[in-house]
């Protein structure tokens, strides 16, 4: 009946499913929830998540999303020197002018109703295990929100359902992979002071070698966080609520939170990261989002590389469709168009992140770039994915940000 079963209607999903009906396909979107639903999440949306609504003509709509536009990313380091990279403006970012912030109960929910307008949907279907056929795995079983069991199938599944997800746990996929592994913490604040068109990630001594974000979310609020890998977690006395709650007492941040008020009890969540490469296909299913781990190790931004696994993974349906071969071989096409465009910015990220570890290293970077505008345009264009990829690969990449 279906052409492919989506799990999971987050970003990764509810792209996939607007990219599938343009390329013809018959899909149906699964999700557990029932939107609008809360997600844990930074809530930022970098370049590649502007080219991929601009692709799916959704810009105009998203920018009318209660929430806020962003112009400048300001990075600061352990002693509190920072600087700032212009999306606008830049001498080497010449296609991405804003990224955003929406809180993802906003922008999941309208992804969700732009993809339910075109593709069968069913909210509160859990999904619990799969199904297969001559050793080939072919559909799923779950339970509706009534708790009545239901089998749907079709050739294709597509496992778009996070960090803890069921299809690569039955797949046998699933990775607590601690070395490549973040644990987050977010709250929503009211009153936070020095909120205008800028998201920031701070890269201090409390969180080391983690990072503290504060972004604007829209109507006055804002969304802070920490964000700091699961072996460092795992090593450190204090608790993650307790290491927000001194930096945003610190003598630095103090004044910036003196009128704040927490709008949630701080809330955590897992980030798998694109530090190494997963396996996420095979005969019948692909892997995308959260679930392929596939979150930038350096600013732990994830939903541009969601969207863009959305959109090859149907690419690669549709092939597959024509021809009649689900084979794993038929999916590695997935797997090769998504990392030729993301895996060298997921490796180049995974160098910084190492970087961040050391005080010295990265106090002299930001005082670099802080000084020197052509480094500031070095870090715009490898963040707005506008250098090659090439240059990105290279020593002299890094020779250019530490010696400009």
């Amino acid at each position: 009946m279906y052409d492919a079963i989506i799990v999971g209607a987050g970003p990764a999903g509810t792209t996939a499913a607007l990219y599938a009906h343009r390329l013809g396909l018959k899909c149906i979107l699964l999700d557990k929830s029932i939107f609008p639903r809360d997600k844990i999440c930074g809530d930022a949306l970098s370049g590649k998540a502007v080219r991929i609504m601009k692709e799916l003509d959704l810009l105009d709509s998203v920018e009318q999303l209660d929430g806020s536009e962003i112009n400048r990313i300001t990075f600061g380091g352990p002693s509190h020197n920072q600087f700032d990279v212009h999306l606008k403006g830049s001498k080497v970012n010449q296609h991405i002018t804003k990224g955003f912030v929406i809180p993802r109960e906003i922008f999941d929910n309208y992804l969700f109703e732009k993809a339910a307008a075109v593709t069968e949907t069913r909210q509160g279907f859990a999904v619990k295990d799969l199904v297969y056929e001559h050793s080939r795995v072919a559909g799923v079983k779950g339970k509706t929100k009534e708790g009545v069991e239901e089998i749907v199938k079709a050739p294709i599944i597509i496992g778009c359902d996070g960090a803890n997800s069921i299809v690569a746990r039955k797949l046998g996929l699933y990775e607590m992979d601690m070395e490549n592994t973040a644990v987050a913490i977010r709250c929503y604040y009211s009153g936070v002071e020095g909120l205008t068109d800028q998201i920031e990630l701070h890269y201090l001594k409390e969180v080391n070698p983690g990072y503290f974000w504060l972004f604007p979310a829209g109507e006055g609020k804002a969304n802070i966080g920490i964000g700091l890998s699961k072996n460092d977690a795992k090593k450190e006395s204090r608790t993650l609520r307790q290491i927000l709650d001194e930096v945003t007492e610190s003598e630095y941040f103090r004044d910036r939170f003196k009128n704040a008020k927490p709008l949630e009890k701080p809330v955590g969540w897992n980030l798998p990261l694109g530090r190494s490469h997963r396996k996420n296909h095979g005969d019948g299913y692909m892997l995308l989002g959260d679930a392929a781990g596939l979150i930038d190790p350096f600013t732990g931004e994830g939903i541009g590389n969601a969207m863009v696994a959305g959109k090859y993974a149907m690419q690669v349906a549709a092939k597959s469709k024509n021809t009649g071969d689900y084979s794993e071989k038929a999916f590695s096409k997935y797997d090769q168009l998504l990392w030729d465009e993301i895996g060298k910015e997921l490796r180049t990220s995974t160098k910084l992140q190492s970087l961040a570890r050391s005080s010295f290293l990265l106090n002299f970077v930001i005082n670099r770039a802080a000084r020197n505008e052509e480094v500031q345009d070095i870090i715009s264009g490898m963040l707005s994915n506008e250098i090659p990829k090439e240059e990105l690969s290279s020593p002299l990449f890094y020779f250019k940000i530490l010696f400009s």
